[in-house]
């Protein structure tokens, strides 16, 4: 007989989720895996999750759990869990910053904060993986989580109501240091080798930047066409391997191939037109930065959240790979040029003790709730 479990299925920026109450799981977080990949459908070696909720890529296969607080700075608890598409892997080492849209929203749908009949509200977000607090605000209509509004996100046909997510204090958030290595740029050898440059960030995910030049890219790629090039992907996942051990994630490389959500891995370019998977054409103009990430193994459509704001944080970095793609004298918010479009997102950043600091990265989601009843799983 297949088991029942009560769950919440929500978009939450260009991801999609399972929602649970932590309430409802059991107590051990190790008897979790099992019904997580029993429900999202993994491990599949089709790829496409087709007896689960998954949806046969990185941004369609995850979980979200909610609890109560666990900080007096917080009004709720929120875990994350990344599941993984083809192999019997559930990772809490890192964030989504996608779904993290949508943790407020549930929250007061799911009555467990009182929000105003109407008005704006402002969720205080514990995320569990990285030990830091996301501000979620939003508008509220009858109590509810509004739902419509004019706020568009590339990737996501339509628009929805605005949230405003302010990722505080982002940086250090597995490490404890914006630049676990010291360094604004690191000389990587890999396992062949080889030598690549690379700047390792730690803002609200450990992330590893290379230039897309170094790699024969031009930065304006398609998802399908790196995923089609395996030789670059194995390239790829070695540099990320190498970042892992650099940033003191990992003891070794053994250990960094266990642990596919970080550091995530991105290659960037300075802005130039490109094609968005939409057919739409950005000028030159349209755009700060272009980057093309990897996410658990495969290319990313559009650019995941936290990458984003660690990209902006990166961007703030004196010497950085990205603050050297930028026009001279860029400042402000940062436009963000990725497969599926823009992303706007913003830093800022003060040198505290002589080393660079961000105390707050910023930007805006749209989420919806999808489904709500029971998922029924197989374990």
């Amino acid at each position: 007989m297949q088991r029942r479990l009560k769950a919440v299925f929500m978009r939450g920026g260009t991801s999609k989720a399972l929602i649970f109450h932590q309430a409802d799981l059991p107590a051990r977080r190790d008897d979790w895996a099992p019904i997580f990949l029993a429900a999202i459908g993994s491990p599949d070696p089709n790829g496409r999750q087709l007896d689960g909720m998954g949806g046969g890529v990185s941004s369609l296969s995850k979980i979200c759990i909610i609890g109560p607080p666990s900080r007096s700075d917080a009004d709720i608890d929120y875990t994350f869990a990344q599941v993984s598409v083809d192999q019997a892997v559930v990772d809490y080492a890192g964030n989504c910053g996608n779904m993290s849209s949508a943790v407020g929203p549930f929250a007061i749908d799911e009555g467990i904060i009182r929000a105003p009949a109407d008005g704006m509200v402002s969720v205080r977000v514990h995320n569990t993986n990285t030990s830091k607090i996301i501000v979620a605000t939003f508008p509220v209509q009858g109590g509810m989580a509004a739902v419509d509004g004019d706020c568009e996100i590339d990737g996501v046909a339509g628009s929805g109501a605005p949230i405003r997510l302010d990722f505080l204090a982002p940086g250090g958030s597995k490490t404890g240091k914006l630049l676990p290595s010291g360094n604004a740029v690191d000389r990587l050898t890999l396992s062949d080798g080889s030598v690549i440059e690379a700047s390792l960030i730690d803002a609200a995910n450990p992330c590893l930047f290379v230039r897309a030049a170094d790699l024969g890219l031009s930065g304006t790629e398609t998802p399908s066409a790196l995923e089609n090039a395996a030789a670059l992907m194995q390239r790829l996942e070695a540099i990320r391997l190498a970042g892992s051990v650099a940033m003191g994630l990992t003891p070794d490389l053994a250990a960094a191939a266990r642990m596919p959500s970080i550091p995530k891995i991105a290659a960037i370019a300075p802005s130039q037109a490109f094609t968005a998977l939409s057919g739409r054409v950005y000028g030159a103009q349209e755009t700060d930065i272009l980057v093309r990430m990897i996410s658990v193994g495969q290319p990313h459509r559009a650019v995941p959240i936290t990458g984003g704001l660690c990209l902006a944080a990166a961007c703030r970095v004196p010497g950085s790979l990205a603050e050297q793609m930028l026009r001279p004298g860029q400042s402000g918010p940062l436009r963000v040029g990725h497969p599926s479009g823009m992303l706007l997102v913003d830093a800022a950043s003060e040198l505290r003790d002589g080393a660079a600091f961000v105390p707050q990265a910023s930007l805006y989601r749209t989420a919806r709730r999808l489904f709500q009843g029971e998922v029924l799983y197989r374990v």
